[in-house]
């Protein structure tokens, strides 16, 4: 009895095998999605991180001992503070001594200087004429000179009592003082910095030494600013590998009109190493990996037709092709990956 039931179990397995078999339908549809090949610049590019530096930073500190005079910004009326934008030669901070004053004695420098001046012009008006000699008019001459340089040695130790911006910038860092205080000589006062133009060193994979140039395009962007795409360029690129990591040094100078970016920000860079204006692109991601080779998929006359393809510039998300496929052709994107060669396919949006 039960060899006839086992018997009677094999039978039904076989028939509902074979039923299987029948219900296979080798013309299904398949739902896809296809664009248009038409030609369209790439770029490939070497992806980088680094932090972002000023292209001129300084730290103010002062030249003599005085008492501390915080001065007032004209562009805002109030005393200057952080993030505070100045000019080139414009005076931020005052420090006054009157005993240091007192022993430039700049008055009376300026006035020995217009004596000096008015009695070498006289000195020349006379040699001119025949009045004084060669002699008595180079005697005067050296003496106006003497006080031109006394004067002017006295007034640089005056500028010396009021710190300066040495170029335009923006102020980043003002250590507190008491007003009227005094600040020992070479205290540090204030730092400026100037970011309308920023550099960034990044180091390189070994492999790309041969690749990266000087002059060769750079993107860069911090992921958390809007439209914070920035533009540059290589500048310096260093010839010697660094032993422990393998890379070499490339330092990039960005373009940064609004000052957008800031000094510090970690950021990634795309340097720009190769780029077409017009070729055959596709993303990267319908790209199949088969035994003949890379293929994708282009539909003809309602079928899908798989091409294997030679591929050329690159990027993370897209490739150029350079073999295999011709423009105006559909190319599926979506549905792909259970797709057979001439299987019938519904086109979808």
């Amino acid at each position: 009895m039960k060899k006839i039931i086992a018997l009677l179990f094999f039978l039904i397995f076989i028939a509902g095998c074979g039923n299987d078999e029948i219900d296979v339908d080798d013309e299904i549809t398949v739902p896809v999605s296809v664009e248009e090949l038409k030609p369209k610049p790439i770029e490939e590019f070497i992806d980088a991180t680094g932090t972002l530096l000023p292209t001129k930073e300084v730290i103010l500190r002062a030249e003599i001992t005085g008492k501390y005079n915080l001065l007032t910004n004209p562009q805002t009326g109030k005393k200057y503070s952080l993030g505070d934008k100045v000019k080139a030669g414009q005076a931020i901070i005052k420090l006054e001594d009157p005993e240091y004053e007192n022993t430039i004695r700049i008055d009376l420098k300026k006035l020995q200087l217009e004596q000096a001046e008015s009695e070498f012009e006289k000195q020349k008006s006379l040699y001119d004429k025949g009045g004084v000699t060669l002699t008595e008019l180079k005697t005067t001459e050296l003496n106006y000179m003497d006080q031109k340089y006394t004067y002017e040695n006295a007034q640089l130790q005056l500028d010396k009592m009021a710190v300066n911006a040495p170029f335009d910038g923006v102020i980043v860092d003002m250590p507190y003082n008491t007003p009227g205080v005094t600040v020992n000589q070479n205290t540090a006062l204030v730092k400026i910095m100037n970011y309308e133009k920023l550099y960034l060193d990044v180091n390189l994979p070994e492999k790309q030494l041969g690749v990266v140039k000087d002059g060769q395009e750079t993107r860069v962007m911090n992921y958390t600013l809007e439209d914070d795409t920035l533009h540059g360029k290589i500048t310096q690129i260093s010839p010697a590998i660094e032993q422990s990591t393998r890379t070499f040094k490339a330092s990039l100078l960005i373009d940064n009109p609004d000052w957008k970016l800031r000094p510090g920000m970690f950021v990634k860079a795309e340097i720009v190493i190769a780029k077409k204006d017009s070729a055959i692109v596709i993303p990267k991601d319908i790209i199949l990996s088969r035994q003949r080779g890379l293929t994708v998929f282009v539909i003809v006359k309602g079928a899908s037709q798989e091409r294997v393809i030679t591929t050329g510039l690159e990027n993370p998300d897209e490739v150029e092709i350079v073999n295999g496929l011709e423009k105006n052709e559909r190319i599926v994107t979506k549905g792909f990956e259970t797709l057979r060669n001439r299987q019938k396919v519904k086109i979808i949006k």
